[in-house]
């Protein structure tokens, strides 16, 4: 059975946007993974958190705010469809090691 997510977001602060960009990626990245999205205005200020069936897999406040778009996938993948090849998401930063010339 494929899980749905739910994305609670705080109206007041404006974070319809931001939800809906959320939901269009997760959309497009866990297709064939997931049930459905749904968003749903919270009722606390400066809430947002996001939960599959249940599980929270992510809270802005424990968080300390909002993370990049990829590590957001990471951390659906690990509850929806653990292994899954997320691509260039799965990738680490490239760095200069500058003791190497």
């Amino acid at each position: 059975m494929k899980p749905a997510i739910t994305i609670v977001y705080c109206p007041k602060c404006n974070w319809l946007l931001r939800s809906a960009y959320i939901a269009q990626e997760l959309l497009t990245t866990f297709a064939d993974d997931i049930k459905s999205v749904t968003l749903e205005p919270g009722e606390i200020n400066g809430e947002f958190y996001i939960t599959a069936e249940y599980i929270k897999v992510f809270d802005r406040k424990e968080y300390g705010g909002f993370p990049e778009i990829k590590e957001l996938k990471q951390m659906i993948r690990d509850v929806v469809h653990p292994g899954k090849d997320l691509g260039h998401s799965d990738t680490k930063p490239h760095h200069i090691d500058n003791n190497v010339l």
